[in-house]
């Protein structure tokens, strides 16, 4: 089919999972950007959209990276990012719409710093592939 050799990674679950869930991310932060600006105002508007904000940036963020060939360690990395997404601005969201506690804000916010902080350990020790 192809003379492009394709790294065994390429056809994990890993491989689309990331990716997809990223992208699906991004655009569920274009959503919650249009409902915030044309259904709130104020303060809700506001953490509205820093919850989109966060929520778009590291789905781009997980598109792009989960397509690279990266090791175990990046992997986990990439997995804390997505979860730490979702914490935080879960939580916004829900603070916002259905009155819930942003308990989960701090731990979702700590979880994409370390994500970061870790993933640029791994490309200044040239770590990337593995």
């Amino acid at each position: 089919m192809s003379d492009i050799p394709i790294p065994p990674q390429r056809g994990s679950s890993w491989h689309r999972l990331i990716p997809a869930a990223g992208a699906l991310l991004a655009a569920l932060a274009v959503a919650l950007s249009a409902y915030a600006a044309h259904a709130s105002d104020g303060e809700v508007q506001a953490r509205l959209q820093q919850a989109a904000l966060m929520a778009f940036g590291h789905g781009i963020a997980l598109a792009a990276l989960g397509l690279l060939p990266v090791g175990p360690i990046t992997r986990w990395m990439l997995a804390a990012m997505l979860l730490g997404a979702l914490l935080f601005s879960g939580s916004l969201v829900m603070s916002q719409l259905l009155g819930w506690p942003t308990r989960l804000a701090p731990l979702g916010g700590g979880l994409m710093i370390v994500s970061w902080v870790g993933i640029s350990v791994v490309i200044a020790i040239g770590r990337w592939r593995g």
